[in-house]
């Protein structure tokens, strides 16, 4: 919940954001889509802002919410043997921030 609050203030502060759910986070996309969820709208604003970049795939194949992530029509990236490479983002300039 942390990461989608930041990363709208961030947004909305003109810095340019990016969401990457990476490990036992991607369970949470299941419980977040759910319209009763209390951190519904929050997941919905960040999602509609575009800021999530991608979900990784061997971390939503693993804990089995690769469909959930698909249903929510999430970017899956698993280009460094299955999961996002963090050197890309460091080299398109990003800073990483982990919660």
């Amino acid at each position: 919940m942390h990461v989608l609050l930041n990363a709208l203030d961030m947004q909305e502060k003109g810095f340019e954001v990016k969401v990457i759910f990476e490990g036992g986070t991607v369970k949470l996309i299941d419980e977040f889509s759910k319209p009763d969820n209390p951190f519904h709208s929050l997941y919905k604003r960040a999602k509609n802002a575009g800021l999530i970049d991608c979900v990784c795939k061997a971390c939503a194949v693993k804990m089995e919410s690769l469909n959930a992530a698909e249903s929510e029509s999430l970017p899956i990236n698993g280009e460094l043997s299955g999961h996002p490479s963090m050197a890309r983002y460091i080299e398109e300039g990003y800073e990483i921030l982990l919660f």
